[in-house]
C-alpha cells in the first residue's frame, strides 16, 4: 500500500464516504439517544455537508465550508453519551463498509480532538 495515498483515497474517495455518511445517518436517527437532534434537520443537507467535512477530515479535499464545531453544536449542550453515540455510529458505519480498523482509529482519534469545541455548547 502507497504511503502517502490518504485514507480518503484508500477507501475511495467522495462516493464511499458518501456510502459511509448514509449508513451512518440510519444509525443516528434509529439511536433514540441522539435522533432528536435530528427532528428539524434537512437531512439531505445535513448528509451532503457531512460527507463533505468528513471526506476533509480523512484527508480529502477541502470543501468544507461550514460552520466551526464549536458554532455548528452552539445551543445544543451536548453532553459525553451524545459524543460516545456519534462516535460509536461512525465507527460502525466505516466497519459496515470493510474500512480497517487501524484506519478506523485513526478517523476515531481525530474526531476525538474535536470533542471540546463540541460539548457543552
Amino acid at each position: 500500500m502507497d504511503q502517502t495515498m490518504s485514507l480518503y483515497e484508500k477507501i475511495g474517495g467522495e462516493p464511499a464516504v458518501a456510502k459511509v455518511v448514509d449508513y451512518f445517518y440510519e444509525l443516528i436517527l434509529a439511536d433514540d439517544t441522539v435522533n432528536a437532534y435530528f427532528k428539524n434537520t434537512d437531512m439531505d443537507k445535513q448528509r451532503k455537508h457531512q460527507t463533505k467535512f468528513i471526506s476533509f477530515a480523512l484527508g480529502g479535499p477541502n470543501q468544507y465550508s461550514g460552520l466551526s464545531m464549536a458554532k455548528a453544536h452552539k445551543g445544543m449542550n451536548l453532553q459525553p453519551v451524545h459524543f460516545n453515540a456519534v462516535a460509536t455510529h461512525l465507527t460502525n458505519a466505516l466497519a459496515h463498509f470493510n474500512v480497517p480498523k487501524a484506519d478506523i482509529d485513526q478517523v476515531i482519534t481525530h474526531v476525538a480532538s474535536l470533542k471540546d469545541d463540541i460539548l457543552y455548547k
